[in-house]
């Protein structure tokens, strides 16, 4: 069992199913599913949660019923959320539009700025894990970097901004569109992310993900599975990969844990993993 503070949103989400896929320019009919618990602290977290670990999300909500009502669900499947902080600004809900093959396309207003205080002691955290753009988050970082106990794995800003860790983490599409990227993903990933980084992941939906490093790079395979809902993949199988790696495994088997969190993931209709990722887990 390790100690993970997870540095992500903390999302309500609101789910739009629609009777067919998106067309520019066209009319759209759609059944409201509801509201579900999302973001990428929930998304990753709660497998985390099942996998034994103690989890702390550090985020910001409002001091609305949507943000009490997030406080609540998060609170009840075991995240620790005592480290949120709170604001005057109404919560919104981001719409989840869903199409029949199970993509989704995300619709959500801007979020004021999240900024952190001074960076407090690691000593207790076994990790780190940032997906935020949160000011500050780099001094955080350092700051869990300079104690050589505590994994930092990011998720790859969506700037070229400075992003110190040990693991960064990009899926293709997102490392291509960066206008900093100039082919080579272990030096780009190198002056993203300094002279801690063992590891430039980047994940590429159904082709699987592959590891780059100094000394070249592995691959892994995606599981062949029925997609029902894309929501969360990229969450879980950093969540999946950041287990591995705490379990003591190589870059290689944490991959693989990780390709099997996402491949539960988008065989569930939801936000968070599901009740076959908690089956997983508890054998």
């Amino acid at each position: 069992m390790a100690n993970v503070m997870l540095v992500a949103n903390l999302n309500c989400d609101r789910v739009l199913q629609l009777e067919e896929p998106l067309l520019s320019g066209g009319r759209h009919h759609y059944q409201d599913e509801g509201r579900r618990l999302g973001g990428g602290g929930a998304n990753t977290g709660l497998g985390l949660v099942w996998a034994g670990h103690n989890v702390s999300l550090v985020s910001q909500v409002g001091r609305d019923e949507t943000a009490d009502w997030l406080l609540a669900e998060a609170s009840l499947v075991g995240l620790n959320c005592a480290l949120l902080q709170r604001n005057d600004i109404v919560t919104p809900e981001l719409l989840l539009l869903m199409t029949p093959d199970g993509e989704r396309t995300i619709i959500r207003p801007g979020r004021p700025e999240f900024v952190l205080p001074a960076p407090p002691s690691f000593k207790r955290w076994d990790a780190l894990y940032v997906n935020s753009s949160a000011i500050g988050i780099e001094a955080w970082a350092e700051m869990a970097l300079a104690d050589t106990d505590t994994l930092v794995v990011a998720q790859l800003p969506k700037s070229d901004e400075s992003r110190p860790c040990h693991v960064l983490i990009t899926s293709r599409s997102d490392l291509l569109a960066h206008t900093g990227f100039d082919g080579d993903v272990w030096g780009y990933g190198w002056r993203i992310a300094g002279e801690h980084l063992r590891y430039v992941v980047v994940t590429d939906g159904g082709n699987g993900a592959t590891a780059y490093s100094q000394d070249g790079k592995v691959s892994v395979p995606a599981l062949p599975v029925d997609v029902v809902d894309t929501t969360g993949a990229g969450d879980n199988f950093a969540g999946g990969m950041i287990h591995g790696l705490l379990s003591g495994h190589d870059i290689a088997t944490s991959m693989t844990e990780g390709a099997q969190w996402a491949a539960f993931a988008v065989q569930t209709v939801s936000s968070v993993p599901g009740d076959n990722l908690r089956e997983y887990l508890s054998e």
